[in-house]
Order: structure tokens, then C-alpha cells, then sequence
């Protein structure tokens, strides 16, 4: 069974930093596209940062500048440096990866549960 596991979350100072993690598990045959998402209360989920399988790098406008995605293609895993925090920047942070699992060889996008980051003032 295939999971995602985010860890790094927390409650930071407004200007602090944070680094997500987000680990891949299970019997994996490929990974392409990995990226964050965020979800504030009563907002949409939306897109953070994303990285192809080959390094290439896409940020939300609001992010640039401060926040850098990178990944360990031989750990499965993908980070996010979070660096110059705002209080707008305190929502649910999700992991998803576009993969192939290997019992199915099918593609599909997974998700991890999510890791609370909370911006104070």
C-alpha cells in the first residue's frame, strides 16, 4: 500500500522558517510529479510549489522568493524550505505525488494527511 507521510510542520514566529518533508512509501514502481498544496480555513486548497522528476520548479506567486521545493529521487521524498514566514501562510499543508504503483502500474495522484503550520505574529 502506498503512502505519503509529511512531517515539519508547526508553530513558527512570523519571519521564521520551516522545512517540510515528505516521504513516498510502499511498493512504488515510478514517481513523476511532486508538489505542496495548502489549504487555509475556508479556502480552497491551493497549489504551493511543484517539481518534476527531472528538478524543474513552479511556485505559487505568493511563495516566491521564500519558500524552495526540492526531492530525493532515491528516498521518495520531497521537501519544502519555508523561509521569511507570514501569517499568511498558516493553513494545512498537503503532499501529493503523481505515481505508479507497482502492484497496478497504474497512474494516479496520492496525498498525505496533511501537516498543521501556524504563522504568530
Amino acid at each position: 500500500q502506498v503512502q505519503l507521510v509529511e512531517s515539519g510542520g508547526g508553530l513558527v514566529q512570523a519571519g521564521g522558517s520551516l522545512r517540510l518533508s515528505c516521504a513516498a512509501s510502499g511498493s512504488i514502481f515510478s514517481i513523476n510529479d511532486m508538489g505542496w498544496y495548502r489549504q487555509a480555513p475556508g479556502k480552497q486548497r491551493e497549489l504551493v510549489a511543484a517539481i518534476t522528476r527531472d528538478g524543474s520548479t513552479n511556485y505559487a506567486d505568493s511563495v516566491k522568493g521564500r519558500f524552495t521545493i526540492s526531492r530525493d529521487n532515491a528516498k521518495n521524498t520531497v521537501y519544502l524550505q519555508m523561509n521569511s514566514l507570514k501569517p499568511e501562510d498558516t493553513a494545512v499543508y498537503y503532499c501529493n505525488a503523481e505515481l505508479r504503483p507497482a502492484a497496478t502500474f497504474r497512474r494516479g495522484d496520492y496525498w498525505g494527511q496533511g501537516t498543521q503550520v501556524t504563522v504568530s505574529l
